[in-house]
Order: structure tokens, then C-alpha cells, then sequence
């Protein structure tokens, strides 16, 4: 009798979740235009439980977006700016000598940095050295941050936003691959169409200024988050995101020719770990509580693209990640249903049970008018086999 209320509670928050998602695009494209894809990744990262990479050219609205999008979720919001003189102590917070005034002693009391906040933009995270972006991706791995040796939890949902600029790359300090691997996604942000382009000329030449309104809590979120962990998702779909990792490998005997040969080497794990969560988010987001091979390849590309890494092979013909990409999802087939249907018949055609009859509770088992432990099912025997009767003479 516990369980109707959170069932009915759980059910509600997906029922409500898409009239939400196009009132956010709303509320988002009184300020952003365009950027629907990145937008939607962004969400399926946040419901995930995921941070994001994005790559693009400067002036493509990525901060204004991701400030846009805290205020629409109704979020804390921090915006880093990364330089090469940037301390780990600047990110994460520092101890400060403070005195009492009323009696003189001095003790230290913690000062929380910017990284304190729902949403942190990381702004050219590849302009600071690796000892500063350690100290952001400790806490976004471990959702709490260290300081004289006093450990302090960040507030949740913690969501990080990292930006990289792929045309200047001078007097950087480019993102180990192990470090790359911890973010869900790496998204692109493209140049806009001409018809939004002239739309974005129009409306930030005007007077007009929109102002987005909240549609979602940190509260919705969290439910949300926990909600994409319970999703079901069938064995064949779990080998499939499993399959398109493993073929990124060129030493693994599955993979493709053309991995072998335009591929140093290929996505570790987490690749297929966050396949599978990026995969429950976009069938949530989409209103379906069932997630099909079909999730899968539409997350494959921001997933992947920075953990594969192409060899000298694939520079010389112009290849790029997303290409390779594409070219595995073509390559690697989903499994046959024709083996987990037999697998299902095999357990079908198991040796039927006896018939099962509740077992009464023994006093002995009662303390307090509670049960000790949940009465057992006792199978009841077959009848015995009656002997052959002989035949009437």
C-alpha cells in the first residue's frame, strides 16, 4: 500500500515532462534562437546525470544558453572563466583565517568557490593547467570537493558545462583523454541557418529583450534523475551499445577493417555505460518509458566522437571522429532477436513447479504484531501416481 503513492507520484512527473519540454524551448527561444539539437542534449545530460563538452567557435551564443537554461530550470548558476594563472583554490574554495571579536581568537573558516552551484560554465577549460582542471573534474566525478582536509558535498543537481574553443589552440592546455572520458557528452554547436542568423540580427539590434521564465526545480530534477535509473531496457539493446563500443577498439577481433586502420584506439567502458543512460534519457524526454536501438544511435555520435581518436591514416583522407561514427553505426548491426527468443522459449519450457500455498505464520515468528520475515510459499507434492488397476475379466 506504500508503494501507490511514489508509483502515482513518479508517473505524474513523466506525464507532465513533455508539456514542460516544449514550454522550456519556448521560454529558451525568447532569448536563444535555434540551437534545438544542443539544447535537447543538454537536458539528456542533465536528467542523466552527466556533464558536457562543448566545442565551438566563439560568438555561437554557448554561454547565454547554458545562463538561459539554469533560469528556465530555476538552477544556481556559476560561470568560470579559465586562464592560465587560475589556482584550484580559485574553483573549489579556500580556508581564511577569521577572529572573534568578542574574545580575540582566530580559527579558519571555509570560503566556498564558484564550483558551489547547480550549473558551472567552465569557459576554455583548455586555457588553465591540468593541476586546476583536476580540481574541477575531482568534483565532478565525486560531487564533493577537499580542502584542508575537510571534505564539503556540492549542491545537486551538480551539472558541468565545459567550453573548448577547436580553432585557437595556441598557449592551451588540451584535455588529457582520461579526463575527457568523465564527460557524458561532447556537443557541437554549429553555425546557425541564414533564416535564424537574420532572426538573431533582428532581435539583438532591438529594444525587445525576452525573459525567460522557470518550468522546472532542482526537486523535478532529481526526480527525473532517478526516474531515468529505474527505465527497463531489454538485454538486445544493452549488446547493442556494448557491440558499438567494443568495434571502436582496433585490437578487438569485432571490429570493422576501417577502424583498424583510421583509429589509434577506441572508447573504454563509460562509453557504454553512458550509450545506455544517454539512451533511457531520450526516450524519457520523448515521452516513452521503453528505450529501442534507436536511442542508442542518436546518442552514438556525441558519446563517442571524443573517445575515439583518429590515426594519421584518417587526418591524410579528411576523416574526422563524427564520420567514423557514422560509418560504425552502418557497420555494426543490432543483435538478432532470433537468439533471445530462443533463449526466452528455453526458460518457457522448464520443468513446471508445483502449485504454491501460503505457509501460516508461527507466533514465534511475531514481535510486536510484526512480521519477523515474510511467510514462505510451501510447494504442495504431486499427488501420488494411483497403481494400474487390473484389467476386468
Amino acid at each position: 500500500m506504500t508503494q501507490a503513492p511514489k508509483q502515482s507520484a513518479e508517473m505524474r512527473i513523466i506525464e507532465n515532462l513533455n508539456k514542460a519540454k516544449a514550454k522550456m524551448l519556448a521560454e529558451l527561444h525568447k532569448v536563444i534562437i535555434g540551437q534545438d539539437q544542443a539544447i535537447e542534449l543538454l537536458m539528456q545530460a542533465i536528467i542523466g546525470r552527466g556533464h558536457c563538452l562543448l566545442v565551438g567557435v566563439p560568438g555561437l551564443a554557448k554561454t547565454l544558453m547554458i545562463s538561459m537554461l539554469a533560469r528556465v530550470l530555476k538552477l544556481s548558476f556559476n560561470r568560470i572563466q579559465f586562464t592560465p594563472d587560475l589556482m584550484p583554490s580559485d574553483i573549489t574554495g579556500t580556508d581564511v583565517i577569521e577572529e572573534d571579536l568578542t574574545t580575540g581568537r582566530r580559527a579558519f573558516r571555509f570560503v566556498k568557490g564558484p564550483v558551489f552551484a547547480n550549473i558551472i560554465l567552465a569557459d576554455e577549460i583548455n586555457r588553465t593547467p591540468p593541476k586546476t582542471q583536476a580540481a574541477l573534474l575531482q568534483a565532478m566525478q565525486e560531487y564533493h570537493v577537499t580542502a584542508g582536509g575537510n571534505t564539503y558535498e556540492l549542491d545537486l543537481p551538480f551539472f558541468v558545462l565545459a567550453t573548448q574553443n577547436p580553432i585557437e589552440q595556441e598557449g592551451t592546455y588540451p584535455l588529457p583523454e582520461a579526463q575527457q572520458d568523465r564527460f557524458m557528452f561532447m556537443v557541437s554547436i554549429d553555425y546557425p541557418s541564414r533564416d535564424e542568423e537574420r532572426l538573431i540580427v533582428k532581435t539583438t539590434t532591438s529594444d525587445v529583450k525576452g525573459e525567460p521564465e522557470a518550468v522546472l526545480s532542482a526537486e523535478d530534477i532529481l526526480a527525473l534523475q532517478k526516474i531515468v535509473r529505474k527505465i527497463p531496457i531489454s538485454q538486445h539493446v544493452i549488446d547493442y551499445a556494448v557491440n558499438l563500443t567494443r568495434a571502436t577498439r582496433p585490437s578487438d577481433p569485432t571490429a570493422p577493417e576501417f577502424v583498424k586502420n583510421y583509429l589509434a584506439w577506441g572508447a573504454g567502458p563509460r562509453a557504454a555505460q553512458y550509450l545506455v543512460l544517454g539512451a533511457k534519457s531520450r526516450a524519457l524526454l520523448h515521452g516513452r518509458f521503453n528505450v529501442g536501438s534507436d536511442d542508442v544511435r542518436a546518442v552514438a555520435k556525441p558519446v563517442l566522437r571524443h573517445r575515439i581518436f583518429t590515426n594519421f591514416n584518417a587526418d591524410a583522407e579528411g576523416l574526422t571522429a563524427d564520420n567514423i561514427v557514422e560509418m560504425l553505426v552502418k557497420a555494426v548491426g543490432e543483435p538478432k532477436s532470433d537468439d533471445y527468443k530462443d533463449r526466452k522459449g528455453a526458460r518457457h519450457e522448464e520443468t513446471p513447479r508445483a502449485p504454491l500455498v501460503a505457509r501460516p505464520v508461527e507466533d514465534a515468528e511475531i514481535e510486536g504484531d510484526v512480521p519477523k520475515a515474510i511467510p514462505v510459499a510451501q510447494p504442495v507434492p504431486p499427488p501420488e501416481a494411483e497403481p494400474d488397476q487390473p484389467a476386468a475379466s
